[in-house]
């Protein structure tokens, strides 16, 4: 039984031009639409300040987006299996721009969490990461690691452009205006982008990816037995992952450091991933996807556990560009395996399964830290709880990688 690592004849084929211009959308879709991670990240502290809330209160509404997002994914990634993903991102670019609208006319914290989890989360950004991240394995074979790490990286490069703007905005207006920009400007600038993407997958590429371990029972297991292993991981790795992306702005500030230096912070963390994701993503094409889980999740709970001790201002901008540099290659190498081992036929929305799996991992990871944070007036403690979890991924992307390598 082959291994995880591209094989012999997908090294041959080579992708059409048309694959590369779709790329470029589906990158340039992914970097507008998943503001809807960051935006309410950046206007945590006002938006709580406003209500009258708690750290963790305010947190629930970053909570419901990505809850939403991931329960989303799972939707829309069924929908794009059968129409392919240009539907599913028109209809989530219209939720996405009425959803920050619609969150800046919120009275109450409900109304909030309404407008982000549900418009927001679910039917906007639902709709464009795990689809967009689906749809580009099935145009790629030789190259399909780097160019799931191409596509995955919009929502970094989301994160590098958006907090900076974002937080600048709300200083010199406030929260509720600057969502209303965002909305207006999706809702402007991703139709266009969407209708980019109306042709299907060519049935060739879906033919010649199909491997021996995805027709019965891949690594020796159930193929939802396997399944359910990558979505617990996915959970774990990114309720770690979570704590410094979901409060490094807040982090900052409580030690001290102006808002504007959190955000920079925020950007510089984002900036890494990129380069990491790249990076992991021409190792995964050369190694494996469950090679490169195990690799960036040993590297994250090494940065987990380093960041707990950065207070100063270069510390903690150091700490950021290695949390980065650690992890950015996580989260697409869970398409790779899924991929590597699963009929074409289901990439959507098993794909979109464990993404969102990742992404209830963001959410649950953000609010527990800020849980965290009011039962113990800093954030120590939700380093050590992230790093915990984060060996629970270990655990089990090492015990697949063995079984691989068995030949299981």
């Amino acid at each position: 039984m082959a291994v995880d690592a591209p094989t012999a004849s997908g090294a041959a084929e080579r992708e059409p031009l048309y694959a590369y211009i779709r790329l470029a959308a589906a990158l340039t879709l992914m970097t507008v639409g998943t503001v809807g991670m960051y935006g309410i990240v950046v206007a945590l502290k006002p938006v709580a300040a406003e209500f009258g809330a708690t750290r963790s209160d305010a947190s629930i509404a970053y909570a419901v987006t990505m809850i939403g997002f991931g329960l989303g994914g799972i939707i829309m990634g069924r929908w794009s299996d059968r129409v392919g993903v240009m539907w599913p991102c028109l209809s989530g670019t219209l939720m996405l721009a009425l959803g920050f609208i619609l969150a800046a006319k919120a009275d109450s914290l409900w109304q909030l969490y309404l407008a982000q989890g549900l418009m927001v989360g679910m039917l906007g950004n639902g709709a464009l990461f795990a689809p967009l991240v689906a749809d580009t394995t099935l145009w790629f074979n030789r190259r399909r690691g780097i160019a799931v790490a191409i596509v995955a990286s919009g929502n970094y490069l989301a994160g590098v452009l958006w907090p900076p703007i974002i937080q600048h905005y709300i200083d010199a207006s406030d929260w509720r205006a600057t969502f209303i920009g965002i909305g207006l400007f999706c809702g402007v600038v991703m139709p266009p982008l969407c209708l980019m993407l109306q042709r299907r997958p060519p049935a060739v590429l879906t033919a010649a990816a199909k491997t021996d371990e995805a027709a019965s029972r891949p690594l020796g297991l159930a193929p939802n037995g396997l399944h359910g292993f990558l979505a617990i991981a996915g959970i774990a790795c990114c309720l770690a992952m979570a704590m410094p992306q979901a409060h490094i702005v807040a982090h900052a500030t409580d030690l001290g450091h102006a808002a504007q230096r959190g955000a920079e912070m925020l950007a510089l963390m984002l900036a890494t991933g990129i380069i990491s994701r790249l990076a992991f993503g021409w190792i995964s094409d050369h190694l494996g996807g469950l090679e490169t889980l195990l690799l960036g999740s040993s590297l994250q709970a090494v940065m987990l556990f380093l960041f707990m001790f950065a207070e100063s201002l270069s510390s903690l901008y150091l700490m950021a560009a290695l949390f980065g540099l650690s992890q950015g290659g996580i989260v697409p190498s869970y398409a790779i395996i899924v991929r590597r081992y699963f009929v074409p036929g289901q990439a959507g929305w098993r794909i979109a399964f464990v993404l969102s799996m990742t992404l209830l991992g963001m959410a649950l990871g953000g609010w527990l830290a800020g849980l965290l944070y009011d039962l113990t007036g800093s954030y120590r403690m939700a380093f050590i709880n992230a790093v915990i979890f984060n060996l629970l991924n270990m655990a089990i992307a090492g015990a697949l990688l063995r079984r691989a390598r068995q030949g299981v």
